[in-house]
Order: C-alpha cells, then structure tokens, then sequence
C-alpha cells in the first residue's frame, strides 16, 4: 500500500513590466448616453482601422469612455454555426483602439432578453454552458499563428495560444484584464491586453489579424466577424485585417514567478506510518529576448497542483500513454511537435519528443527502489526558447536537467540525466508550405547499478514537410526520422528484447546480438488528405518503422518493425435541416506488417455522430478485424507470432443538451473474438450539473465485464530456446472506475476544485495452456494444457485532490493543495500500472 498527502502553497508575484496603467481623469468629457454606444464609421467584412486612444479606458464594462467615441464600429457579424451565413437577431457592436502599451477592445453584446444570458462562474480556463465572447489575435499576421483571449460576462477569462493554423494549448497564461456587465440592453466587455505578452514583428507599423467571436449558449448559435467558413481546414487563416497599429515598440518582457512549498507526506513504515516534513523552493522566469523571441525557465519546478493520472491497469504488451498536465511544458509545446500527435489513430503516438519523459518515475524503481523512494524524478531545471523569426521561421528549443534519485542501500534508480529538443519550422508560400527539421539528444550519467539496464545515450533527428493546395483543401505530408542509441552490451541487449523491438522472436529473421553496443533505425511516414471544401474528408497514410527504431529515451513509440496503411473517410453534414443539427459519418480501413511482410492487423470501422435539433448526440460505432490471416508477433512477449482471430466489436451512445444546467451521457459497447472464446461488454454513464452560479459537479463511471481466453500469463524458460514455454489463460475481470469533481467558484479569481478517483479491478485466470501450433487455423489446436493454478488478482487505488487557488492579481496566484494516493495489489505478477501523482 502507498499512501501520499501533501500540502502545497506556490506563491506567483505578477508581471513585473505589465502592471495596470494609471487612469487618466475623464473630467470634463461628454459622456456617452447610459448603455449605448454613439455612431461610427463601420469596418468592412475584412478590415478594421484601430484608432489611437489619448485618453486610456476605465475597465468598468460602461461603454461611457470617450475612447470609444469615434473608434471605428465592428458590427458585421454573420452567424456561423449552425446556419452558415445567417443574419443573426443577436447583434454585436465591437471597438478596438490602442496606446503605447495596451491594445483595448470593447464589445457591446446586445440580446433582447437579458434575464435569459447565461453566466456561470469557473476558474480561469474553464469552459462553461455560458455566453462567450473571443478574440483571436494574430499578431504575427502569418495566418497560422494567434493568440485567444475570451470571456463570459461572469468576468471568467480563458485564453489560448494557436499554432499551424488551428491547434490550441489551452496551457498559454497571459497577464491581461478584462471588465463585464449586465445591462438592459445586453452584456459588455472591455479588454485590456499588454502588448507585451503578444509576439509580433519589430516593425514601425503593425497589422494584425483578427476574428472575433460570440457564443449566445441558450440557442446554440455562434457568429462571427469576418464570417468563419467550417468547410474549410483551419481558421486562423480566414481572419480580417486589423491595421493602423503603430509607435508601439518592442516592449519589455520580465515575468519571475517565485514559489515555496512545504509538504507533509505520510509514507508505509513498517506497520505504521511515518510523517516527513519537507519544503522546497524555486521560481519560473519569463523573458522577452525580442518582439517575437521568449525565454521560458524552471529552477526546481513543483507541480503539486496538477490534477492525478487517471487509474489504469495494464495487462497489455505495450507501455500505458498519459497525457502531460504540467504548465511548464505545455505551454508553447505546438512548436515541438513533429508531423503526427499523439492523438494519431495509428499505433500510438510515434512523436520525437513526449515531455513526460522529464520527470519521470524512476526506471529502476521497482529493481532497487522502497516504500521511501521518490516517485517522481526531480526536475533542477529547465529552460525553453520559443518564437517566429522574421519570413516565417519558427524555433524552438528545450532543455532540461534532472537529479540523481536513489534506493536502497544509496543504489541509483535513475541517473542524472541532460534532455535536449531542438526544433525549427519555415513557412512559406503565404503558411500553404512549410518545412521543419527537429534533434533530441538524452545523455545520462550512468554508474555501476544503471549501466545494465539504461542507455548512456540516445539521439533521434527527423525532416518533415507539408503543402496545402487546391484552395488549401488539401494537404500532403511526409518525414523522414533517424535513431540511435548507445550503451553496454546488456544494456542494448535488453533494448533489442523489450516490448517495443522483440528481436528474440524464434520466427522471424530479425537477428538479436547480445555483442552490441549501439542500436540505429529509422522511420518514414507519407498522407495526402482532403481536410476542407464540400461535404468529404480523407486521409491516406504510408509509414514505415524500421526495427532498430528507438525513440523512447525522450519520445513515445508503442513499436518499432512495423508497416502500417491507413485510409479515412468522412462524410460532414454541417448544414442544419428538420432532423439534424449536424451530422459525420466516417469510415475506415487499416493493414500492418512487420517489415518483414508478416500481416498483423486488418480491419475496417465505421462511426456515426449527429446531434438532432434538440442538441441531444446520438453515437454509433462498428469494427471488425483481422477476417484475413494475421498474426500477433507481440502478445506472446517475444515467443512466436499467434494467430489472430476474426473479432468484432459495436458500441453506442447518446448526450443530453449540454447547454442545461444538467447533462447526462450513456455510452455502452460490447465484443466478441477467439470462436467466441472472448467477449465482453462495457459501461460509461456520467452526469454534469450546475447548481446555481458558481457550484458545479460531475461524475463519470466505467464498468467492464471481460472474458480474455487469450490471455499472456508468464514465459518459463530460456527466452527464445525450443523449450521455452509461453503460457496463456483464460482471464475473468471485473473493472470498476469512478471520476468525480465538484468546483466552487467563490469569484472569478477564487475557486475550490476536488477530484476523486477510486479504481477496483478483479480478475481470476482459469485454464492455463501454453503455445502449441500458434499459426494454426483452428484456434483450438493453438495450445496445449500446461500444469498449475494461474492465479488471479484484486487491485485497488484511488487517488485525490484538492485544490484552493487565488488569483490575488493578474499573473498572481496562491494554491493550496492536499492530494494523496492509496494502491493495493493482491498479485503484483498480474499487473503492470505506471502513472503520475
């Protein structure tokens, strides 16, 4: 049992060069009549002229400021979803001016029944069933890159940093100040937004892009200036032009973010529980080196108030995939992200760079670790250059350095370690081509208890490209990526045994040299696709590992000798008639192989999503796989490829209108494969609700119920040799996991937020047999009886936490969090759960 409680204070001092300017008297200035705004020349449907405000605007949601007297109206605003190109009765008026420093934006939302607005408080970056408004500020004016800043009219800001055209980190924090109100007439927002934590071009005038946004929640309807094309790929690129922006320099940039921390964590002591006391301290800094260059940089970084890793249990033969929470290498990640994501529906996610590897649990942990070990590697420091160079050039670079973690008897569980990320992308031809180049490099400092196991070091380095055409329809892309690494015998040795490279396989002709030191491959990957225009999308895609492949030291790679062929297709019904609101449909195809032309996976999947004019979501799914003759070459954990047998699978789901203050969902799904010898069904219902303004709750249940005749249990034996036994079982399990959250939203600035996640698994293996005949056609005659009782297993864990915040100022913020984490396995042969508190 582990058990972990900590509470945390992080103290963040605001924007040391940004701090609200001093308001100028309005003495004597006329004011505008109480709610309305006086006339003014409008934009046209792609540009608007920013005037100079000599007098700054008072943030008060008014609209009576003399700033916004003449400044030009932005008022054609055209309704996008549903009804693309519809008037709308809801209309808009938006103002922008600017000064030396501050860009200031006002918008007066007009709605005929302002008792109906819908305003919710949440915490910052929040999204909420409320009214929205959004800017999108391209500063750079390369229509690929912005910046988003939005608000309710409950004052909750969120904002978003946009990379290649339509990829948001929702990470990106800007110090900035908005002020909204309520009216007769409507709702208000005035936007104050420091130049300085935009990127743009050294330049003596500036013309910025700009797409603005209203979300009106209680019908669904969504406008916006200039009109927003859905048919089309990508949005940053349909933006206005914003001009007459000029003697704004290249401002200053200093943010220092000190933060102390104590912890109280209570950790297994024999047959009671001890309590350290610990404190730390460190500090993030950020630097404008330029305009458009900043510097990122961690000394000693806490993340305590990151939310837990949802609880897994892994009996597959492949690492567990977990999302990075962590702000410091979320924000401004887009840059370091090499053509695929790790959202791709190919096998895993095959990028050069998964932050999660920073940090880590220690490797060794479960060799030579204790109930006392750290479980997580302490980060001393790490520092990240990002930015847009003139002519489109984008550059990113990271580095990264973590400690020495130690066992028992002072023995390492995972080395020192330097982490180094270096990427650069150019543009050109107006964003439709660009090209990018990416290195990483891992270096450990290694010693006597590691140097079987790790590698010294690992470097990957990889060319990708793309090109939009045909109105930026559609697009190509390909790369080309290399690896190496390199160690001791064993440790190479074990790279080439383990799960992602099996090279003592006894049935391919893959050759295992327990003689070498260093391990090279490489991976190449070509997609067309249709991503815009009509009602069709596609997507085909070529990709190729070799089986040296290796990029796990600083990236994520399920596997490596593998050939994959993947086909997409999707039908998008975005127009609203008398059944739908909206409507996709989707099919796909895909085929593996290993390189050596060994068939693994075939199957073909349809999907189908629409949401009916009631805002309700109807969801079906159909898959069915490997109908031809393929082969597992990775289940039976280095033995022989298996046969696959024909499987199929469906599921189902509906949502409720999301836009009430209670939602529900009901998802449910079953299959079958091995001769009907495996099957199983699934549960996920889940609830939202609001309770008032400013209190809100969610829960969230999986249930499953399998039966796996299939599957691995242990090898016995010299790994490879003809005696060898590779031994499977029928596997019996029950999963139970429930996610829970409740926030408390006091003010915009204060916020309370508990999650909850308690995961029960169960599990009894029933005849046990080992390989006999594995490529055999019948399944039956696939294996043979093996002696002895499998086992079974019983594995608990929930994990928690809570977390106050307070924003104290813009940029400033005050956490307090306890969280903690309880685990319990009945049989720790049986699983395999990694994660992160």
């Amino acid at each position: 049992m582990k058990y972990l409680a900590f509470v945390a204070f992080i103290v963040l001092p605001a924007d040391l060069l940004s701090q609200s300017p001093t308001l100028a008297s309005t003495a004597g200035v006329p004011k505008i009549r109480a709610g309305g705004l006086p006339v003014s020349s409008s934009a046209t449907a792609s540009s608007a002229m920013v005037s100079k405000a000599a007098i700054a605007p008072v943030l008060d949601g008014k609209l009576d400021d003399p700033a916004w007297q003449d400044a030009q109206s932005i008022n054609s605003f055209l309704e996008y979803d549903p009804n693309q190109g519809a008037e709308s009765r809801f209309k808009t008026d938006v103002r922008v001016v600017h000064d030396e420093k501050y860009l200031y934006v006002m918008a007066r939302m007009y709605d005929p029944s302002p008792d109906s607005i819908i305003s919710l408080l949440s915490r910052r970056d929040v999204r909420t069933q409320s009214e929205q408004l959004k800017l999108v500020i391209d500063s750079y004016h390369d229509k690929q890159t912005a910046y988003q800043f939005a608000v309710n009219p409950a004052g909750v800001k969120r904002d978003y940093y946009v990379s290649n055209d339509t990829n948001e980190d929702a990470t990106w924090d800007a110090v900035w100040d908005v002020a909204t109100a309520i009216d007769s007439l409507g709702w208000t927002a005035e936007f104050r937004i420091p130049f300085s934590q935009l990127r743009f071009n050294n330049s003596a005038d500036h013309t910025f892009g700009l797409i603005i946004v209203r979300d009106i929640a209680r019908t669904g309807q969504r406008v916006s200036w200039p009109l927003i094309h859905r048919e089309r790929q990508g949005y940053v690129s349909q933006e206005a032009e914003l001009t007459g922006i000029s003697g704004i320099g290249s401002p200053s940039r200093l943010e220092i973010a000190p933060y102390v921390v104590t912890k109280n964590e209570t950790r297994p002591s024999g047959s009671s529980f001890n309590h350290p006391q610990s404190f730390a301290a460190g500090a993030d800094l950020k630097y404008g080196l330029s305009s458009n260059l900043t510097l990122n940089a961690t000394i000693n970084p806490d993340f305590g108030q990151v939310e837990a890793d949802p609880s897994v249990l892994n009996l597959s033969a492949f690492e567990q995939f977990f999302e990075e929470r962590r702000p410091f290498f979320l924000e401004g990640s887009g840059i370091f992200t090499f053509n695929t994501s790790c959202g791709d529906i190919d096998s895993g996610c095959t990028g050069l760079f998964y932050s999660r590897r920073i940090g880590r649990g220690p490797q060794l942990g479960g060799l030579y670790g204790d109930n006392a070990s750290s479980t997580n590697t302490t980060i001393l420091g790490a520092s990240k250059l990002t930015g847009r160079l003139g002519k489109g050039l984008s550059v990113g670079f990271l580095d990264a350095l973590t400690q020495r973690e130690v066992g028992t008897e002072n023995r390492t569980i995972e080395p020192g370690t330097n982490y180094v990320v270096g990427r650069l992308q150019q543009d050109m031809n107006d964003g439709q081509t660009g090209v990018g180049v990416m290195v990483t490099g891992v270096n450990r400092n290694l010693d006597s208890n590691t140097d079987l196991f790790l590698h010294k070091g690992a470097y990957t380095s990889g060319i990708d490209v793309r090109h939009r055409f045909f109105s930026k329809n559609y697009e190509a892309r390909a790369y080309v990526a290399a690896s190496t690494v390199s160690g001791t015998a064993d440790a190479i040795a074990s790279t080439q045994r383990d799960g992602v490279h099996r090279y003592q396989r006894p049935d391919d002709d893959i050759l295992f040299d327990p003689t070498a030191t260093s391990l090279t491959g490489n991976a190449e990957r070509i997609s067309i696709g249709k991503f815009g225009g009509g009602i069709t999308r596609f997507q085909s895609v070529l990709q190729r590992f070799s089986p040296g492949f290796e990029t796990n030291d600083l990236g994520f790679q399920s596997r490596a000798d593998e050939q994959m062929f993947r086909n997409w297709l999707s039908l998008n019904y975005n127009k609203p008639n008398n059944v739908y609101q909206r409507a996709f449909f989707n099919f796909n195809t895909m085929q593996k192989w290993t390189t050596e032309g060994l068939p693994t996976t075939v199957g073909v999947n349809t999907n189908w999503h629409v949401q009916f004019r009631n805002f309700m979501w109807a969801h079906f799914g159909l898959n069915t796989n490997d109908f031809a003759a393929t082969y597992d070459d990775r289940i039976a954990r280095g033995g022989p490829a298996l046969r696959n047998s024909t499987g199929i699978d469906a599921w189902s789901g509906i949502e409720s209108d999301s836009r009430k203050s209670y939602n529900a969902h009901f998802f449910f799904g079953g299959y079958r494969k091995d001769e009907g010898h495996t099957h199983g069904w699934w549960l996920n219902p889940g609830a939202n609700v609001s309770l008032g303004s400013q209190l809100s709750a969610s829960l969230g249940v999986n249930y499953s119920s399998d039966l796996n005749d299939s599957q691995w249990r242990a090898n016995f034996g010299v790994s490879g040799g003809d005696t060898t036994h590779y031994t499977f079982a029928k596997l019996s399990q029950k999963t139970l996991s429930v996610t829970s959250r409740i926030n408390f939203t006091a003010t915009p600035a204060l916020s309370l937020q508990l999650y909850a996640a308690p995961f029960v698994s169960t599990g009894q293996y029933s005849n046990w047999r080992e390989l006999a005949d594995p490529r055999a056609a019948s399944y039956a005659d696939r294996f043979k009886p093996y002696a002895g009782d499998p086992g079974g297993f019983n594995f608990r864990q929930f994990r928690s936490n809570t977390v106050l915040r307070w924003e104290y100022m813009p940029g400033s913020s005050l956490f307090l969090v306890w969280a903690q984490g309880r685990e319990l396995d009945g049989d720790p042969r049986a699983s395999s759960v990694s994660g992160m508190i």
